[in-house]
C-alpha cells in the first residue's frame, strides 16, 4: 500500500462560504495547503477523510492494473473530493493532485458523517455539489460518445476556464496544461491535441502568455455552432 502523503496544515483562514458551511464542526477539521504538483492523497491510501477545495484546482486520476493513467476530472473551488469514504470505501480509488497552489479543508470521515445527519444546510450543499458533479460526468460521457475530438477539447477548455467562477466570463485564465493531460481528458492522442491547440491559437480562441487564456465567448460560439 502506498505511504500516506504528509501535507502541511495551518490555522483555518477566513472564507465566508466555508465558515458558514462548517461553523458547527469544532473538531476533526483542519486546513491543508498544497504546492503545485503536490499529491493530496493517492490511489490505495486509506479513505479516512473528506476534502473541500477552498482555492485552487485539483486533478483526479486513476491508474489501471496495467499501469495506464487516465484523468477523470478537474475540480475547482468549493468542490468536494474523497466523498466515497462516506459510502463504505475503505481505500482511495483515485489520486488527487494540486494543479496549482491550493488550500483544502480536511474533515475526518466520522465527523463529516455525523455533521451531515445533524446539519441540514451542510447536507443540502453536499448533496447539491454531488449532483452537479454527477451531471458533469454524464455530460462528459455524452461528449465522448457523440462529439468529435476537436469539439471535446473545446468543451474541456471551457469547463476548466469557468471552474473558479462557475459562470460565463469573457476570458478565462488557467495554468498551462500539458498536451498529454489534455489528451487523457479528451480521449484522443497528444498529436491531435497539439494540432487543435495550434488551430485554436491561430483563430484567436486561446492564447499562451505564461498561462493559458481561453476566449470563452468565442470558443462557446464554436462549440454551439460547429
Amino acid at each position: 500500500m502506498p505511504r500516506l502523503k504528509r501535507v502541511k496544515t495551518t490555522e483555518l483562514p477566513v472564507d465566508p462560504y466555508v465558515t458558514r458551511l462548517f461553523e458547527n464542526i469544532a473538531e476533526g477539521k483542519r486546513v491543508v495547503t498544497c504546492r503545485k504538483g503536490e499529491t493530496i492523497y493517492s490511489q490505495g491510501n486509506p479513505a479516512d477523510a473528506i476534502f473541500l477545495i477552498q482555492s485552487g484546482r485539483v486533478k483526479m486520476t486513476v491508474v489501471s492494473a496495467t499501469g495506464r493513467e487516465a484523468v477523470t476530472g478537474i475540480l475547482g473551488t468549493h468542490s468536494f473530493l474523497g466523498e466515497g469514504a462516506l459510502v463504505g470505501q475503505t481505500l482511495r480509488v483515485s489520486t488527487a493532485t494540486a494543479m496549482e497552489p491550493a488550500v483544502l479543508i480536511r474533515i475526518e470521515k466520522h465527523v463529516m458523517g455525523k455533521a451531515l445527519l445533524e446539519q441540514s444546510e451542510l447536507s443540502e450543499k453536499f448533496i447539491a455539489a454531488l449532483l452537479v458533479r454527477n451531471m458533469d460526468l454524464e455530460e462528459d460521457l455524452c461528449d465522448q460518445l457523440f462529439n468529435h475530438s476537436e469539439k471535446r477539447l473545446a468543451r474541456v477548455l471551457l469547463k476548466l476556464a469557468r471552474l473558479p467562477q462557475h459562470e460565463s466570463v469573457m476570458d478565462g485564465r488557467l495554468p498551462m496544461l500539458s498536451h498529454e493531460t489534455l489528451a487523457e481528458m479528451v480521449g484522443t492522442t497528444r498529436s491531435r491535441i497539439t494540432h487543435f491547440m495550434n488551430k485554436f491559437r491561430k483563430l484567436g480562441l486561446i492564447d499562451y502568455n505564461g498561462e493559458l487564456t481561453v476566449r470563452t465567448e468565442m470558443l462557446t460560439d464554436l462549440v454551439l455552432h460547429d
